[in-house]
């Protein structure tokens, strides 16, 4: 079943019907195309969990950081289990008051945990900013689909060297909407996928840096190399920002694999 073309002509994704976001991302930017683009291929197109012998558990560690309010390091488990040809697979994003509840999959190709980490950025997007999710899974799937850069780079798993590739967008650098989003526009998303790690995604990040960036309606002065302000065009010196103006949002969240565990199937009588 090619996802991606089934889901252009309006199907939905039959394995994780209950996950809004997975339709979403695999849509197609354009309507009507038939062409998937090579992003959309290598994190959707991909069968990540056929190198992984069920059962099994993949252990991710989830690290948050950010100037709005306290951050905090989590794990994600990806339980797998194999029957009659099959992989099944149960996700247990995060804990807590951060938990994100999320189906089992009875038939898992692509590993899920790519659909749990959008759900959950494109939640706290929502809650940040006040938009609508679909606005934001819209903004994902068509910079996926047209602006992705794809690298090769090298990861360290485990003690080894392995080749992988990563897909980068910043869904929000070229919005037409971005005034009302105008602290998010620098937000870039980061997905490092590799055939050598087990259920072939290494690590995910979000990352938004507004480090030195005016506030959106200000105007700041240039400063000079040494960071004085420069002589406005009557000779005085820029002002400084007023005081208690908040802080330009800062964060990072980043989910990286650390462990695959293989567990010794149970023999039916």
């Amino acid at each position: 079943m090619n996802t991606v073309r089934d889901l252009r002509r309006g199907g939905g994704y039959r394995c994780v019907v209950l996950l809004a976001c997975s339709v979403a991302m695999h849509a197609a930017a354009q309507p009507g195309s038939a062409e998937v683009s090579a992003a959309e291929t290598l994190l959707f197109e991909t069968d990540h969990l056929a190198g992984v012998a069920a059962p099994a558990t993949l252990v991710y560690e989830f690290r948050r950081v950010s100037n709005l309010d306290p951050g905090f390091s989590d794990k994600v488990q990806l339980d797998l289990a194999g029957a009659k040809g099959k992989v099944s697979a149960t996700l247990h994003f995060l804990s807590g008051t951060n938990k994100v509840d999320l189906p089992a999959l009875d038939e898992a190709h692509g590993n899920p945990v790519l659909l749990g980490f959008l759900e959950r950025d494109i939640a706290e997007m929502k809650r940040l900013t006040g938009g609508s999710t679909a606005y934001f899974r819209k903004r994902l799937r068509m910079a996926l689909a047209q602006e992705a850069q794809l690298s090769s780079q090298r990861i360290t798993y485990q003690g080894k060297t392995l080749q992988a590739q990563a897909v980068r967008i910043q869904p929000y650098l070229h919005d037409p909407m971005h005034a009302r989003f105008e602290q998010y526009i620098n937000k870039t998303y980061t997905f490092i996928v590799s055939s050598g790690v087990p259920g072939g995604v290494y690590q995910l990040r979000s990352s938004l840096e507004n480090r030195g960036r005016p506030q959106p309606g200000t105007t700041l002065a240039s400063m000079t190399v040494g960071g004085t302000p420069a002589p406005d065009k009557n000779g005085q010196g820029a002002k400084a920002p007023a005081p208690g103006l908040a802080a330009l949002p800062e964060i990072d969240e980043t989910l990286t694999l650390i462990s695959a565990v293989q567990h010794q199937a149970q023999r039916t009588p």
